[in-house]
């Protein structure tokens, strides 16, 4: 007997995509508006502690090594191993992170892999 897909209920469906459109909402405002405006840079320069500046900043450090392209391939790859909700959304997350802020490459083949997760089976009850 074969066991049946991996396949969210709508209850997480709707929460992956809430996460997903999230992510990708507040990483387009943080590309556009914050990382890519000369005059929030300029004031960032001047040592200013508010979360602007700061989540600039953590958002820099964070896609330059391609931390959000590693995390989201990471996830996506465990979940293709052992489909959970909690993978799928760390994923999520990231790859839409990553996407948007310079990680395209790892980001796209995190989303391939999520999708490819959809065919596996699901794991079986403990």
């Amino acid at each position: 007997m074969t066991r049946p897909l991996f396949l969210p209920s709508k209850r997480q469906m709707i929460w992956l995509a809430a996460l997903g459109l999230a992510a990708l909402g507040y990483a387009i405002h943080l590309r556009y508006q914050v990382i890519e405006q000369s005059s929030v840079g300029l004031a960032c320069d001047t040592n200013s502690a508010s979360w602007l500046c700061t989540s600039r900043r953590t958002a820099i450090v964070l896609f330059t090594p391609t931390v959000f392209g590693g995390v989201a391939l990471g996830a996506a790859l465990l979940n293709l191993v052992r489909p959970s909700f909690v993978l799928c959304a760390i994923a999520l997350i990231a790859a839409g992170f990553g996407l948007v802020l310079y990680n395209v490459a790892l980001s796209a083949l995190a989303v391939a892999l999520l999708i490819l997760s959809l065919a596996r089976s699901a794991p079986e009850p403990e």
